[in-house]
């Protein structure tokens, strides 16, 4: 499991291209892998399994000092690949394209497998702190709370799908769905907003291989972007807004954790006070 300790404002201010993508950008995808990445803020850990072979395992590690990975956490899943299944404790859930899963507290043998090897699942993981436990919940996309938002004129037509939320499947902290473009629509989250009680991570997919999402970041008065290809997430702290620009449309997953799971509690900025 990797350590990213990222920066505070200030110190943002003065990092340069380079430095923003170590600091924020996040590469996890790796065919046979399960690959974690442990984050300060908020302690976020974000992760993926791409089994194409014997099942992945998904392990506490030395930095959790825990018996096992969810002792103290809960876990959200969502498969951007193909068919397979996440087995937790025994119980086998076999996860669709855009499936999602919710892990709770407690869950002791958690591991990925593909249906087939050729076309494997994709799974990937976000997961927080949990201070008791819920049940392991399997969201279909037919099931998911979906809002249809933005227009084509705004080149924003998009449907976002809940499945981890409040008045949706239950969790102690993590807020988790995903966000889908309609064709000719490329921006999502503008006009865009910080929330000070909960941080972010954003997953981008969906995109070919050569086109980019244009991530907006940073306090609202001194903006920076970062390029995102396929399958890569960026990590937004509570100080930094979260909107993208792609060259084309996409799909991202976002996941929240922090003080409260209310979707809308959210810091607007109106677009004219950008800089």
């Amino acid at each position: 499991m990797d350590v990213r300790y990222t920066v505070g404002k200030n110190e943002y201010k003065r990092m340069t291209t380079d430095e923003l993508r170590e600091a924020f950008l996040v590469d996890l995808f790796e065919a046979g892998k399960l690959t974690l990445l442990y984050c300060e803020v908020e302690r976020a850990i974000t992760g993926a399994a791409v089994p194409t072979g014997c099942a992945l395992k998904l392990e506490a590690g030395k930095e959790l000092a825990a018996d096992f990975f969810c002792q103290r956490r809960e876990v959200g899943v969502l498969n951007i690949g193909g068919t397979g299944t996440v087995t937790v404790d025994g119980a086998e859930y076999a996860m669709e394209n855009l499936d999602g899963l919710y892990i709770g507290r407690g869950s002791k043998d958690i591991s990925f497998t593909s249906t087939d090897a050729a076309n494997p699942a994709r799974f990937y993981l976000i997961s927080y702190p949990a201070h008791t436990e819920y049940p392991t919940t399997l969201a279909k996309k037919a099931d998911a709370n979906a809002l249809e938002l933005g227009t084509v004129e705004d080149s924003n037509k998009r449907t976002i799908y809940q499945y981890i939320h409040e008045n949706g499947i239950k969790s102690c902290q993590l807020v988790m769905g995903f966000t889908a473009l309609e064709q000719g629509s490329v921006w999502n989250t503008m006009p865009c907003h910080t929330h000070e009680r909960r941080t972010e991570v954003y997953m981008y997919f969906n995109l070919d291989e050569n086109s980019r999402v244009f991530h907006m970041m940073g306090p609202g008065d001194e903006t920076r972007h970062l390029v995102v290809g396929n399958e890569q997430a960026v990590i937004s702290p509570m100080w930094s807004i979260h909107s993208g620009c792609g060259t084309q449309a996409y799909t991202f997953c976002w996941g929240m954790g922090g003080e409260n799971q209310r979707f809308d509690d959210m810091d607007h900025i109106q677009v004219g006070d950008l800089k």
